[in-house]
């Protein structure tokens, strides 16, 4: 079931989402502490290695994470409070580490594939208590990431963020 927020305006939801991502992710950097290398717009080379990074334009950037994020995620059928938390996760650790948490928080088999029963269980829960599940699962997961130290900061305050908006 979609949820249509805004019928008949200029930007579509995606669009107000990828702006949001956008000031999470930043241009062009090469930390080598990032395990996904070069990166961006938050694309990185160990995910694209056919693309040349350091050119990649912001527009690029956002016809990848549609097709390979949102749409994979099938976000357009989450409430917009989960769809931005789910495609959120989805950049940062894969799309089906995102359904795994999502299906951890629902209670239900957590095999990353995002069927019917995942959806009919999504569609059945409180938009913000799921949200607020997922994000937990979400911090839980990344504080047992090998980079956790390096980038630590910024992930609690992208996870603290969108608690705030719930």
């Amino acid at each position: 079931m979609a949820r249509e927020i805004h019928k008949g305006g200029k930007m579509s939801y995606y669009d107000e989402c990828f702006t949001r991502l956008m000031g999470n992710e930043g241009g062009y950097s090469n930390n080598p502490k990032d395990p996904g290398g070069e990166t961006n717009w938050g694309v990185t080379k160990k995910s694209y290695p056919a693309l040349n990074i350091k050119n990649l334009t912001q527009d690029d950037a956002k016809a990848i994470y549609k097709r390979d994020f949102w749409d994979a995620c099938r976000c357009e059928e989450l409430f917009p409070v989960l769809a931005f938390a789910v495609f959120d996760c989805a950049v940062n650790s894969g799309c089906r580490q995102a359904v795994e948490l999502l299906q951890q928080a629902l209670g239900v088999d957590d095999d990353g594939v995002f069927g019917r029963v995942t959806m009919r269980r999504v569609n059945d829960e409180d938009a913000s208590v799921l949200t607020a599940k997922y994000l937990g699962r979400r911090l839980g997961f990344m504080t047992n990431l090998r980079p956790w130290d390096t980038f630590s900061k910024g992930w609690a305050r992208r996870i603290a963020e969108q608690l705030l908006n719930l």
